[in-house]
């Protein structure tokens, strides 16, 4: 049985990944979770200097989900280059970096950063508020998006992913303008933008007043937005948005994605991905699947 799946060049061990910033760089997780099992580890956003992240509280629990905004809080480039990559370089599974950044000088600032190191993909960020364009994320204009794609892509020397934002009116639009821009992979999605209201304290449950939502109360969009810009582009896509087990992911790759990622799932249950990697296996034997290549969009 081969699980081997194949994005822009790379091969993974398999299509089970975590998601951006519910995994830490994998260091808090390992105690739990055989990294060495895992397709990918997807690290926390990383931008060029620290980030504080967004005042507390930046988390709340919601009916199917959870919502945050802590802000891409992290440590920088040069803490994560000395830390968190040679943690990583003791697993066998694949290094994803995701960037993030608030113009196109701070992601290019730390794609350039990542040049030399070993790592095998960067995953792009562009839900991040665009400072130039006041505040609105990158993600959300098809014009930005290719802008920021061609300016990393031009000083990358990993393949590059381009994460989209599901806040967008048609992701078919923005998922052509990534290829456009020389994409050579997508994943999607980032969290719905959402806000919960403390009745008995009369006020925003979220510092932020507004946040992203995860878990599967997001799901039937993620798996419908997976399935449109499979329709709509070449690019190989990793699929994401409250997956909790096998089924979930199994969706996602008769939709047409390559490779899933588990991000609140991993809050829930810390053994998540290794759960969905045994039920993926478990429902290829019982269905006689030879290849995982043979379900990735199977669903026209």
């Amino acid at each position: 049985m081969n699980m081997e799946v194949n994005l822009a060049g790379v091969t993974f061990q398999n299509p089970v990944m975590t998601a951006s910033g519910t995994f830490g760089s994998g260091a808090e997780y390992s105690e739990f979770v055989d990294l060495n099992q895992l397709g990918a580890v997807v690290t926390k956003g990383v931008a060029n200097v620290p980030w504080p992240g967004n005042p507390t509280p930046r988390i709340a629990e919601t009916y199917g989900g959870m919502m945050n905004a802590v802000g891409l809080q992290n440590p920088g480039i040069d803490v994560f280059c000395e830390r968190d990559i040679p943690f990583l370089k003791q697993y066998n599974t694949r290094i994803i970096v995701n960037v993030c950044g608030r113009s196109e000088k701070d992601y290019v600032e730390v794609v350039e950063r990542l040049a030399d190191e070993d790592v095998d993909m960067l995953e792009i960020n562009v839900s991040c508020p665009n400072v130039k364009e006041g505040g609105i994320a990158f993600g959300q204009k098809p014009q930005a998006l290719e802008s920021i794609t061609k300016a990393v892509k031009k000083v990358a020397k990993q393949p590059i992913i381009m994460k989209l934002s599901p806040n967008v009116t048609d992701i078919t639009e923005m998922a052509k303008a990534a290829e456009a821009g020389g994409a050579d992979c997508l994943s999607l999605i980032n969290t719905l933008t959402g806000m919960k209201i403390d009745v008995y304290r009369r006020t925003f449950a979220i510092a932020n007043k507004t946040g992203g939502l995860s878990g599967p109360a997001i799901k039937p969009v993620a798996v419908r937005m997976v399935y449109q810009v499979a329709q709509s582009v070449k690019l190989p896509i990793i699929g994401m948005g409250g997956i909790l087990n096998a089924e979930d992911a199994l969706e996602f790759i008769l939709a047409g994605a390559s490779a899933v990622a588990v991000g609140t799932g991993n809050f829930v249950n810390p053994t998540t991905t290794i759960d969905v990697l045994e039920g993926i296996k478990a429902y290829m034997m019982n269905y006689g699947v030879e290849d995982i290549t043979q379900l990735i969009g199977a669903v026209k």
